[in-house]
């Protein structure tokens, strides 16, 4: 009798382990680059919730909304973005491990090679917005910044490098509105290297993203025959329109040491693109019948944005400015949360459904 019930028992431990082992290999299946999207809202909302503490405001009522509650939220927010990314790199490179063909099938698409750049984005924000383990200036800052950035220099010379050489892989057929993720790791990577000082390198990243984000821009403006078109449950990547030159914004004003004309003016020209989709809720009426990963891609332009409008506020001073940043703000933390909830409520449909890979974005 023992033995058969030692059996019985040792026969289920190992069915167990198989349904664990089929269930993490189905998860593996699933994930894509796309989530990573999660951990750059995460740390783009620590990063705004930082800056919101450091504003220095006349009103007694808005100093409070401002100082006691971003040093109530910020640190929670920066370590559960830590757990995140780190969660999502090791799952990530279980995915490489076991099924890098569907990695690789990524890196040839041109919209998931674009996502490739998602994780060393999200790091690099971790990197600017750490609480007081991490600070410029430190030999751990730098040697942190070239393991992050390092990598999206290479995805760069990777991407930009065959627009003007090779013939089938033109700019002309391969932009999409993903494209600008690569130009906004280019102002990530900048600001990130203009905190601590090095502002050639600061300089070179931002340039190399300021001109593809123009060609970018243009190309996309003029709806060119030959670029993709996106499938309309895509559509919230509209939104990283108006992120690469919020981003730009900051990253300008990180290495100018001031919100100055360019600065101002980068983040004119992302609030107009914002108003200009803010004004046309119809355009995303049919990508929000059914959730999915890419509503993700509302959020940290959001919170770009938002953090472009502190550092102006910051400069100006005026009521109006002010009001403006925390409006912002109130959008961005109610988008940001909501789509924790619906994440949270949605998982096993998001890792349990088969996607197509155009559904990378």
């Amino acid at each position: 009798m023992e033995d058969t019930s030692i059996s019985a028992s040792s026969q289920h431990h190992d069915e167990s382990n198989t349904d664990a082992k089929r269930r993490l290999l189905s998860i593996l299946t699933r994930l894509h680059a796309g989530f990573f999207r999660i951990s750059i809202s995460l740390g783009a909302q620590a990063l705004l919730w930082k800056k919101l503490g450091k504003l220095t405001i006349k009103s007694k009522a808005l100093r409070f909304v401002y100082r006691v509650l971003p040093s109530t939220a910020f640190l929670s927010l920066w370590y559960l973005g830590f757990g995140t990314l780190i969660l999502l790199s090791l799952l990530y490179l279980l995915r490489c491990f076991f099924h890098f063909h569907m990695v690789k099938a990524e890196f040839l698409h041109h919209v998931g090679v674009n996502y490739l750049f998602a994780p060393w984005i999200s790091w690099l924000l971790l990197l600017q917005s750490a609480p007081v383990l991490v600070v410029p200036n430190t030999v751990s800052y730098m040697v942190l910044w070239w393991v992050f950035a390092l990598p999206l220099m290479l995805l760069e010379v990777k991407i930009y490098g065959q627009w003007f050489t090779t013939e089938k892989r033109t700019l002309s057929t391969m932009a999409n509105p993903t494209s600008q993720v690569s130009v906004i790791g280019n102002f990530v990577g900048a600001r990130a290297a203009a905190l601590m000082g090095w502002k050639e390198s600061a300089v070179c990243l931002f340039s190399l993203g300021l001109v593809h984000y123009l060609v970018l821009f243009i190309t996309l403006y003029q709806h060119l025959s030959g670029c993709s078109h996106l499938p309309t449950m895509l559509r919230p990547v509209f939104f990283l329109f108006f992120a690469a030159p919020s981003m730009a914004s900051l990253a300008w004003t990180s290495i100018s040491g001031s919100f100055d004309t360019a600065s101002k003016m980068s983040f004119f020209l992302s609030f107009f693109l914002f108003m200009c989709l803010a004004c046309r809720p119809a355009l995303f009426k049919k990508s929000m019948r059914r959730f999915s990963i890419v509503w993700w891609a509302y959020s940290f332009p959001l919170s770009f944005l938002a953090l472009a409008s502190a550092e102006y506020a910051q400069e100006v001073r005026g009521y109006t400015a002010i009001g403006l940043t925390l409006a912002l703000s109130v959008l961005s933390a109610v988008v940001f949360y909501g789509l924790i909830l619906f994440t949270a409520f949605r998982t096993d449909s998001l890792l349990g459904e088969k996607r197509s890979l155009p559904e990378f974005c």
